[in-house]
């Protein structure tokens, strides 16, 4: 069973170009599910049942896993399923009959502009400082997940005509727009860096994922802004500002690379309470006496 969920994943990785946080998220999910079969001493996949799958997820809750873990894991155990009849070696997916449990729609932490400011405040006149300036720029103007960040290459941005080349989710390319502020960001960085990696750690390798939520974290904190930020933050700040300027939901989806326009519909909810907010404070009818 455990070569069927090897296989499993090196098709994510090289057939649907899923990202390798995603892969091992999936690999982690499946282990578990191979760990729970065996108390079933069940061994092969055609043993699986509907009511088998529907104890695995009765003992995920039991050890009090979130809604959005649990679906995590149902799609990880449908996506391993539907690959194994695909490949012939199931009859059907039995994991389809399972309902998957709803979870509360809550809205994406953001920044406001105010705090954008405060955190692109500059803390030193460094090569480091340059850098980490130029990825909070580059974020915030192209509303960016950070592992697109860390992917990028000098070769993706396009300084002349003001453009940045993006690898997304599934390996969907986009082209993204990059503002005035962020060109010169990197200008100020990339002065006589021959890195072929856009972004680089002080031994010349690729920054990864963790640095750059460290130290926006630690940049965070020295500018005296009291909620926790992380690089995502900056994304749904992006997002929430261009609609509000654009009142474009199909733009903006395209601004952030989002597959289905149900992932940017949340945005409007955000858009909505800046204007409930504006509204309680100014409309005259709405002020309390």
């Amino acid at each position: 069973m455990k070569k069927q969920i090897i296989d499993f994943i090196a098709y994510l990785a090289v057939e649907r170009h899923y990202a390798l946080n995603t892969q091992q998220a999936y690999q982690r999910d499946l282990q578990q599910l191979i760990i729970f079969l065996k108390t079933q001493q069940i061994s092969d996949w055609s043993q699986i049942t509907s009511e088998v799958l529907h104890l695995f997820i009765m003992q995920l809750r039991h050890k009090n896993l979130c809604s959005r873990s649990i679906r995590r894991y149902l799609s990880s155990v449908r996506g391993l399923l539907a690959y194994l009849v695909n490949q012939g070696q199931l009859e059907y997916n039995c994991a389809v009959q399972l309902s998957t449990p709803k979870i509360a729609k809550n809205l994406p932490e953001t920044l406001n502009y105010e705090q954008l400011l405060q955190l692109l405040k500059p803390q030193g006149s460094t090569w480091f400082e340059r850098r980490d300036v130029a990825i909070i720029e580059v974020i915030y103007s192209c509303g960016l997940r950070v592992s697109e960040l860390v992917n990028l290459d000098v070769a993706d941005v396009d300084l002349t005509q003001g453009f940045l080349m993006i690898m997304g989710k599934g390996g969907k390319t986009r082209h993204t727009p990059l503002g005035k502020l962020a060109q010169e960001a990197i200008r100020q960085y990339i002065l006589g860096q021959q890195s072929i990696p856009l972004f680089v750690n002080k031994n010349g390798a690729r920054i990864g994922v963790r640095s750059v939520q460290t130290m926006i974290k630690k940049r965070a904190l020295t500018a005296g802004i009291k909620v926790n930020v992380y690089p995502h933050m900056l994304r749904h700040a992006a997002a929430t500002h261009f609609l509000q300027s654009s009142h474009d939901l199909r733009s903006t989806q395209e601004f952030l690379g989002h597959e289905s326009i149900k992932s940017t519909q949340v945005y409007t909810h955000l858009d909505f309470l800046e204007l409930s907010k504006v509204y309680d404070k100014c409309h005259p009818r709405a002020k309390k006496s």
